[in-house]
């Protein structure tokens, strides 16, 4: 942790000593006002010390003509869905104005279990990210899938609580856990009961979404219906508005943010790869977006910071954070233009993103090598023949539809998942319709929310079993297959889930992906999360978990065959 002086930070105020650094005739937004104030906002030991003019500097930056707003804060992500370390996530996000992340390590730690957590702990200590940890609470998220960690107790959690990047409790995603007292669950609620306890309820509603609230869980980013964030705002929970790569909720719920609800309401990206990062952006996408559907860039531009740091209690102590004001650290975002978010630099602690090294690689050792599958024969790929339920996969949501088909239909491709961590288990298949008509080959991941066993999407499974050989040999990651050959593939050794490639090289393979899974007839722009997410059996309405088909309103597994 930074150690500063009190005493350095008043005389500099006083202008007894000079500051590091003074920006000059900044318009800069005063987040507890929501109006723009002009001043210079001049810097020591990485804290803001002071808004009025006077004083002097080691380095005078004029911000003439710019606009100055806090850093934004990226409110719930797992950063293992940016495919990128810690460190290269860092260096993605930082020059996109994004200063801290609040993220859930689960993906990691089912794969891992607590070495994954850890991993996250002694990484973000690293960083010039602000990246606090929320440690993982549904390890499995159900008892409906095989993971490689088994389950972490509240005991465990409990033991990195103290941990100096450890924020709260991560996203509760066992929602029948909660309402049927489940005495393990409710456990690790009573141990986090005065820290942040993050929530995952999809689509609940009425005395459901009550008996969740009263738990003391206060966040959730699931929402995508509009009246269901009303209700779940009205309830006390706040809502994070998330634009992933898959997830797109940020218009749909943009009728609900405004000057009142804005203190409730902040921005995340949940899961979000490298291109859509670098292409469109991080937090900037959504705040940019957010001004151009018409909501004030005030608001807009608080949601992205203070709000979410007043949330978490990131707004108190030595090195509080979410606004411009005397006291709190200098995370700033410089813009050339309001309405178009156009970055000009970013301030984290006072430094300029140019003056920031790439922190050092940890050990990976004993975070590699996790594909420990028997490949399967062609005929284990095989499902049931006939009328069968089928996974409607949706563009642009993780929510699917339940629909049922025959198995031969056009745009109807099999679906298979095979437990990665040598358990000797047969592969669960099943059906999917939405990657298209003409789909002709398939595409695998060993990236499978929430306990990653290895996907396989495809018209063949001759094709689909290619494709996991491929997965096993690179140690897990995606791959797209046709007629027996690898057309791309992109390896993901940490765990099955991350690379050590750098964002621009990430950047490169996967557009390399999406242009061969184009040329196998995809039609979905982001094929490979969206396949993730068809065996994370907690989102309805219809998954396949390694254990089989899941129906997830009824949180059962049900047979393949439709009667």
């Amino acid at each position: 942790m930074k150690i500063f002086s009190r005493e350095r930070l008043i005389d500099a105020a006083q202008g007894r000593i000079e500051c590091d650094l003074i920006l000059k005739n900044a318009n800069y937004l005063d987040v507890f006002s929501c109006e723009w104030k002009i001043g210079d906002l001049s810097i020591l030991d990485g804290q803001i010390v002071a808004v009025e003019t006077g004083l002097k500097g080691k380095q005078i930056f004029n911000a003439h003509k710019k606009w100055i707003v806090p850093g934004f804060i990226d409110a719930h992500v797992h950063v293992e869905s940016s495919m990128m370390t810690p460190r290269y996530f860092q260096q993605a996000v930082l020059s996109r104005g994004t200063t801290t992340a609040v993220c859930d390590p689960h993906e990691l730690a089912n794969v891992m279990g607590l070495p994954g957590i850890q991993y996250f702990l002694e990484s973000a200590a690293q960083l010039d990210l602000n990246l606090r940890v929320m440690l993982s609470s549904c390890v499995p998220a159900t008892t409906m899938e095989t993971n490689g960690a088994g389950e972490i107790s509240a005991e465990q959690l409990i033991s990195l609580a103290q941990h100096p990047q450890a924020l709260g409790l991560a996203e509760v995603m066992n929602v029948p856990g909660i309402l049927n007292k489940d005495k393990k669950l409710l456990k690790k609620l009573e141990a986090f009961e005065h820290q942040p306890m993050d929530g995952h309820c999809p689509l609940l509603r009425g005395q459901a979404l009550s008996a969740y609230a009263s738990t003391g869980i206060s966040s959730c980013h699931e929402s995508s219906e509009l009246e269901e964030a009303k209700e779940k705002l009205s309830k006390g929970i706040a809502i994070w508005i998330r634009e992933g790569s898959v997830a797109k909720d940020l218009k749909t719920l943009l009728p609900l943010l405004n000057l009142a609800t804005s203190t409730s309401m902040g921005f995340c990206t949940d899961d979000r790869n490298p291109l859509d990062i670098s292409v469109e952006g991080h937090i900037d996408h959504l705040v940019r977006t957010t001004i151009q559907q018409g909501v004030s860039a005030e608001v807009a531009f608080r949601t992205a910071s203070w709000s979410v740091a007043r949330h978490y209690g990131l707004n108190q102590g030595p090195l509080r954070i979410g606004a411009i004001a005397p006291g709190y650290g200098a995370d700033l975002v410089i813009l050339n233009d309001l309405k178009t978010v156009s970055l000009h630099d970013t301030l984290k602690s006072g430094k300029w993103t140019s003056e920031l090294e790439l922190p050092r690689t940890l050990s990976l050792s004993g975070l590699t090598d996790s594909i420990q599958a028997a490949l399967p024969e062609v005929c284990d790929l095989e499902g049931p023949k006939g009328r069968v339920h089928v996974i409607g996969v949706l563009e642009g949501k993780i929510i699917t539809e339940h629909r049922v088909r025959n198995s031969d239909q056009r745009g109807v491709a099999q679906l298979s998942v095979l437990e990665r961590y040598g358990h000797g288990s047969k592969p669960a298949n099943g059906y999917a319709e939405g990657f298209g008509q003409n789909f002709n080959g398939a595409i695998a991941s060993s990236v499978a929310h929430d306990s990653h066993n290895l996907i396989a999407v495809g018209s063949t499974s001759s094709d689909m079993r290619v494709a996991f050989a491929a997965l096993k040999e690179t140690g897990g990651g995606f791959c797209v297959v046709q007629h027996g050959a690898v057309l791309a593939q992109l390896a993901l050794p940490l765990g099955g889930l991350m690379s050590e490639l750098n964002p621009i090289e990430l950047k490169r393979s996967l557009e390399n992906l999406k242009s061969a899974s184009q040329k196998i007839g995809c039609v979905l722009s982001e094929p490979f999360l969206q396949l993730a997410f068809l065996s994370l059996p907690v989102i309805p309405s219809l998954k396949l978990t390694d254990q089989g088909l899941v129906q997830v309103e009824k949180f059962q597994i049900i047979d393949v065959r439709a009667s």
